[in-house]
């Protein structure tokens, strides 16, 4: 048994109690990040009406239990559930502090729970999605049929948009796997101490013991903000250690004297540079199961997006999902795998290699940079404000 949502013509869907099963066009496994933005790209296209689509998942998300930051030229699909936008962020580096100013750019924030609830209720208003909670135990692609299995029954499908990464993948020689792992606190103060207009992109002046190691602050006003501790290792810290290092963080450099946790949040990212599967048979991988987590950041949120898009340009386009890559993605994926062995191996700190970055480039091409979008021409530049020897050292090793 399951608890699913069907849309109704007579009226708002209702939450029903039924059995599990039923042939679609589309399947999307997984109501994440990666699986809502592609039904929210389907819906906005206008294009898909006509066809039969199935959100499934293990259950609802009812919390805020993340905070998605990314930057942006211009208005965004999702710009109406934007918390805050920033022009200006503080970089804190190795004996370098920077007020960045990010036009074209803007530097945004969306609550978790502003994502899950925006998308779900825009797709729960299309007569031809249908949402079903319940526990998937296999997906599958064979003989020309896709299905995913739930402990109730089977869904069959067109094509599967998988966005479940059921375990961590098997690496293989020059892979490297690092975590991004991180707890943020959204604290009150007793007095203003922040200045809401400016936000803090990386601040690398904490502690660098335990690995590549910096704290986001996101101002909502003088007095609130969303700060985040985080690290690129290969080990999880214990729990005690990350609210320390937020602790310290807020005596030390915030001065914030008294303060209440109004809200926590805390998330492990994979970084690796594995290549993971495109497409198998006609279920296609998305989000971080997809290879749209950045491997040397952590970033995903924009990439997810360009991802969307672009699978619901080529289904309208040809009626499959199944497109190129772009010119540049092994370039990138070379880049990325350059500095996750540096990282690995302990080559050169994090807090240098950024450093590098923001203080010997313009940072709109340092996030052109680590949005994939520069040309060649451009990160040659770029790379050559990097420390020659170690990078040259790890790039050969790619080879």
């Amino acid at each position: 048994m399951s608890d699913c949502s069907f849309n109704s013509s007579l009226g708002p869907p209702v939450q029903v109690r039924t059995e599990v099963g039923g042939v679609y066009n589309y399947i999307i496994a997984g109501a994440g990040c990666s699986g809502l933005s592609l039904a929210v790209h389907m819906i906005h296209s206008g294009k898909f009406v006509d066809k039969k689509i199935l959100i499934v998942d293990k259950d609802e998300k009812k919390s805020n239990d993340r905070t998605w930051c990314f930057w942006e030229k211009e208005a965004g699909l999702f710009d109406s559930i934007v918390s805050r936008k920033w022009e200006k962020t503080w970089f804190h580096g190795y004996q370098f502090s920077q007020l960045l100013h990010l036009q074209p750019y803007e530097y945004k924030l969306i609550r978790g729970i502003d994502f899950y609830n925006y998308c779900l209720n825009l797709i729960r208003q299309q007569s031809n999605f249908e949402i079903c909670f319940t526990d998937i135990k296999k997906i599958k692609s064979e003989n020309g049929k896709s299905w995913v299995e739930t402990n109730g029954g089977n869904f069959f499908a067109d094509y599967i948009f998988n966005g479940i990464l059921f375990e961590k993948p098997v690496l293989q020689k020059k892979d490297y796997y690092l975590l991004q792992h991180f707890k943020g606190w959204k604290i009150e103060a007793e007095k203003p101490v922040f200045n809401p207009g400016e936000a803090t992109l990386m601040d690398f002046r904490v502690d660098q013991q335990h690995g590549t190691t910096f704290v986001y602050v996101m101002p909502f006003s003088e007095t609130s903000a969303m700060v985040e501790y985080t690290l690129f290792s290969k080990e999880l810290l214990e729990p005690q250690q990350y609210d320390d290092g937020l602790k310290e963080y807020l005596r030390h450099f915030l001065q914030t004297g008294s303060y209440e946790i109004v809200e926590k949040e805390s998330g492990i990212i994979p970084m690796t540079n594995h290549k993971f599967p495109v497409q198998q048979g006609n279920i296609i991988f998305i989000g971080t199961a997809g290879g749209q987590t950045k491997a040397s950041s952590g970033y995903t949120f924009r990439f997810i997006q360009k991802h969307s898009a672009a699978i619901v340009e080529q289904l309208v386009k040809t009626g499959n999902p199944f497109f190129r890559s772009s010119k540049g993605a092994k370039r990138f994926h070379f880049y990325d795998s350059t500095l996750l062995h540096i990282l690995q191996y302990n080559k050169l700190s994090g807090k240098k290699i950024f450093t590098n970055l923001f203080q010997k480039n313009k940072p709109r091409q340092v996030l052109r940079f680590l949005d994939n979008e520069t040309t060649f021409k451009e990160e040659l530049t770029i790379i050559s404000t990097l420390p020659l020897f170690p990078f040259l050292k790890a790039a050969l090793k790619q080879v």
